[in-house]
């Protein structure tokens, strides 16, 4: 299981198992590919990541033949045009509000009119060593485009977002709509029935249903209640966090 089937993993709702990556390093992406995931998401939305970075990152990734994603700090063509060239498998876009934005994240993602600016010495393209019809058909058949749910507004419009050609996922952001709700934690009724709704609308699509947790227990209620497949499991600093602490923490027993 590579980069070539990941577009339909995502979209046929098997459990897949991911994280956000905070920390802008090769080596880090390196041992959470030896962990057996399913694929990483650089956060370049809430984390330091500059160009160089994210390039490197992209080449490990392209030579493992595993599924990098970015989520993106924007919508813009410019972003989004910049990840894909580098070698990610696809984009989290946040804040899609609505089905216009939705259609033109799609469109950005991909070649076509209006579309993604077309350059075959990227990475991606493989260094101007692939004929243009052989990339044009890799675009349409690898790229994944994930919209983001953060906003009331949002979950409003999802079922005409969901059904935007060239959106593949659905990615609820549990902690931006309880904060749009006015909630200061994600315990509300209001959740509840955004993570039911925003669920209808991937399946009513044949979308991937994507969330964030803070662990594997959180990702089975769910997976059982509103049928999410696609799971970003805290991230590499939590994880080093949970660790450490654990191992200070047994080390305090007996001292």
């Amino acid at each position: 299981m590579g980069i070539a089937d990941f577009k339909a993993r995502v979209r046929s709702g098997t459990p897949l198992a991911g994280t956000f990556m905070k920390t802008p390093s090769i080596d880090v992406l390196e041992v959470l590919i030896l962990a057996g995931l399913d694929f990483v998401c650089l956060d370049a939305e809430h984390a330091p990541f500059e160009r160089a970075a994210m390039n490197a990152c992209a080449a490990l990734a392209r030579s493992a033949d595993f599924p990098l994603l970015v989520r993106v700090p924007s919508s813009s063509a410019e972003r989004i045009g910049m990840v894909l060239d580098l070698g990610a498998v696809g984009v989290v876009v946040p804040h899609v509000t609505d089905a216009e934005t939705a259609a033109r994240v799609a469109r950005q993602s991909r070649f076509g009119p209006g579309g993604r600016g077309f350059a075959g010495s990227t990475r991606w393209a493989g260094f101007a060593t692939r004929p243009m019809p052989e990339l044009l058909a890799q675009s349409r058949e690898e790229t994944v485009v994930i919209a983001q749910i953060e906003d009331p507004e949002a979950v409003d419009a999802v079922e005409g977002i969901a059904a935007t050609p060239g959106i593949d996922a659905l990615f609820l952001g549990p902690a931006d709509l309880s904060v749009g709700y006015g909630k200061d934690s994600q315990e509300s009724p209001e959740l509840t029935a955004a993570l039911a709704r925003v669920g209808a609308a991937a399946r009513a699509n044949g979308l991937g249903y994507a969330t964030f947790v803070p662990n594997a227990a959180a990702a089975g209620t769910l997976a059982e209640t509103h049928g999410l497949g696609m799971f970003f499991i805290a991230s590499e600093q939590a994880w080093m966090l949970q660790g450490a602490r654990a191992a200070v923490a047994g080390i305090r027993e007996f001292t």
